[in-house]
C-alpha cells in the first residue's frame, strides 16, 4: 500500500479534530505553567515544552501505527494483552511512587504509565475475542471470558493503588452492550454501584433492612404480574448482604486515606463538622478552587494569560486533572462551551465512523476508543466542577502528562488506521 493511498483515505476531520484539542489543551498547560515569558517553548525544562516533547512522540507513535499493516492490531491483540498485563504485575516489584500510586516505571526522561498502555491493549483484545465468529455473548461462557479480559487490568491497577485509572476499564462495558451482552448485567452493575454507596452511608444493617422491605412490598402489591419464583430473589438478598458486608473491609484496607477522604465528602459521611471542615481544605479544596475559578471568568473571560487564580497557584495540579478549570477562568463561559462542543462533535464523529465499519473487529474497537475517551472526559469534567469526586482522571489530549497524550493517540489512531482500510479500493 502507498503511503499517499494510505493519507488519502484517513479521516482528516477527526484528525483535526484531535490536533485542534491537542493544541487548545497545550495553550492551556502553557498559560498555567508559565512562570518566565521569556523562556522559549521548546524549553523540555519546563512543563509546557515537555508537553510539546511528548507531542512530537505522539506524532512519531502516529506515523509508527499508520504505516504498520492493519491486519497486525488483531493477529497480535492478544500477545499485545498479555505484555501489558505483565508490565502492570511488574510495577509491584520495579514501579514508581508518585502522588501515593505505584503506578510508573521511572525511565529517566520519561515515568511510563502502562495502565495507559493496558487501556490500548484491552479494547483490542476485547474487539479480538468479541469478534471471534465461534463468540455468542448469549453464552455465559463467553460472557466469563469478556469479564475476565477487562477485569484483570482492574484487579492489577487497583492495588497500586490507582481507583480513577482502574474505573475507567469498566467503560468497556459499553462495548459489550453494544455487540448484545444482556442488558441485565447493565442493572446489576447498577445495583452494585448503588449498593456501595448506600452501605458507605447508612450501614449494612440498614441495607439488609431496606432489602428485606423493598422485596416484601414488591411481593405484596406486585405479586400476580411477578414471575420469579421467590428462592431466587432471597438468594439474591443474601450475596447483596455479603457484597455490602465487604464494602467496609474494601473501604478501609483498599482505599487509602485520600481516597476515602473524597468518599466522605462526595457522599457526605463525615458528620464531625472540624474533621468535615479539614477535609474541605485538603481533599475538598482543589473541587472548591476550581469552581472559584471556572466562576470568576464570567461569560468571555479574563484573557489569555490574565487568569489570577490560575497565576496564583490557587488550583493544584492545575495543569493535570484540573485543566479544564484554566479555560473556565482564562476564556469564561464561551471558552468553556466551545470546547464542550468541540469534544461532542469528535465524539460523534467517531460513532459515524465506527458504525460504518463492514469488519466487526473494526467496529468493537471503534466504540472501545469511544467509551474510553468519552468516559475519560465525563469524570474530568464531573471532578472539576464538583459533581463527582476527585479520583484522579485526565482529561483525553487536554491534560498534561507524557504517557495520557501518547497512548490516547495511539488508542485513536489505530482506530484511524482501521477505519483507513475500510475505504481500500472503494470499500
Amino acid at each position: 500500500m502507498s503511503g499517499r493511498g494510505l493519507f488519502g483515505r484517513l479521516d482528516w476531520l477527526t484528525v483535526f479534530l484531535y490536533l485542534l484539542l491537542v493544541l487548545i489543551g497545550w495553550v492551556n498547560i502553557y498559560s498555567t505553567t508559565l512562570s518566565d515569558p521569556n523562556v522559549s517553548i521548546f524549553d523540555f525544562s519546563t512543563l509546557y515544552g515537555k508537553q510539546l516533547f511528548f507531542a512530537g512522540l505522539a506524532l512519531l507513535g502516529v506515523i509508527l501505527v499508520l504505516f504498520i499493516e492493519t491486519n497486525f492490531f488483531e493477529r497480535f491483540a492478544s500477545i499485545f494483552y498479555i505484555i501489558c498485563m505483565v508490565l502492570l504485575l511488574g510495577l509491584f516489584v520495579f514501579g514508581k511512587t508518585i502522588a501515593g500510586a505505584t503506578s510508573w516505571y521511572d525511565l529517566g526522561f520519561f515515568n511510563l504509565q502502562p495502565s495507559e498502555l493496558a487501556k490500548v491493549a484491552t479494547a483490542l483484545a476485547l474487539a479480538k475475542f468479541l469478534s471471534d465468529i465461534q463468540t455468542d455473548l448469549k453464552l455465559w461462557k463467553h460472557q466469563l471470558y469478556a469479564l475476565i479480559i477487562i477485569l484483570v487490568p482492574v484487579l492489577l491497577i487497583l492495588p497500586q493503588p490507582d481507583p480513577g485509572s482502574a474505573l475507567i476499564y469498566f467503560s468497556l462495558f459499553f462495548v459489550l452492550f453494544r455487540e448484545g451482552f444482556p442488558l441485565f448485567y447493565l442493572g446489576i452493575l447498577l445495583f452494585i454501584i448503588v449498593l456501595f454507596a448506600t452501605t458507605l452511608m447508612f450501614g449494612t444493617v440498614w441495607v439488609a433492612i431496606g432489602l428485606v422491605i423493598l422485596t416484601v412490598l414488591v411481593y405484596t402489591f406486585k405479586k400476580a404480574s411477578l414471575k420469579i419464583p421467590l428462592i431466587p430473589v432471597i438468594g439474591t438478598i443474601i450475596l447483596s448482604v455479603l457484597f455490602s458486608l465487604s464494602v467496609n473491609f474494601v473501604y478501609e484496607n483498599v482505599f487509602e486515606q485520600r481516597h476515602r477522604d473524597r468518599f466522605a465528602l462526595w457522599l457526605g459521611l463525615e458528620k464531625d463538622e472540624s474533621k468535615l471542615e479539614e477535609i474541605r481544605k485538603t481533599i475538598g479544596y482543589n473541587t472548591y478552587q476550581s469552581e472559584k475559578a471556572i466562576e470568576s471568568g464570567g461569560f468571555f473571560g479574563k484573557g489569555f494569560l490574565e487568569g489570577t487564580r490560575t497565576k496564583g497557584d490557587f488550583v493544584p495540579e492545575q495543569h493535570t486533572d484540573y485543566i479544564f478549570s484554566s479555560v473556565g477562568e482564562e476564556w469564561g463561559f464561551m471558552g468553556t462551551v466551545s470546547v464542550i462542543l468541540l469534544f461532542t462533535i469528535f465524539f460523534l464523529r467517531l460513532v459515524q465512523l465506527a458504525e460504518r465499519q463492514k469488519n466487526g473487529f473494526n467496529r468493537m474497537y471503534g466504540y472501545g476508543v469511544i467509551s474510553i475517551l468519552v468516559f475519560h472526559y465525563f469524570i474530568n469534567i464531573g471532578m472539576v466542577i464538583g459533581l463527582l469526586p476527585t479520583i484522579g482522571v485526565p482529561l483525553p489530549f487536554f491534560s498534561y502528562g507524557g504517557s495520557g497524550l501518547i497512548f490516547f493517540t495511539m488508542l485513536l489512531f489505530i482506530f484511524l488506521k482501521l477505519d483507513s482500510n475500510r475505504l481500500k479500493d472503494g470499500v
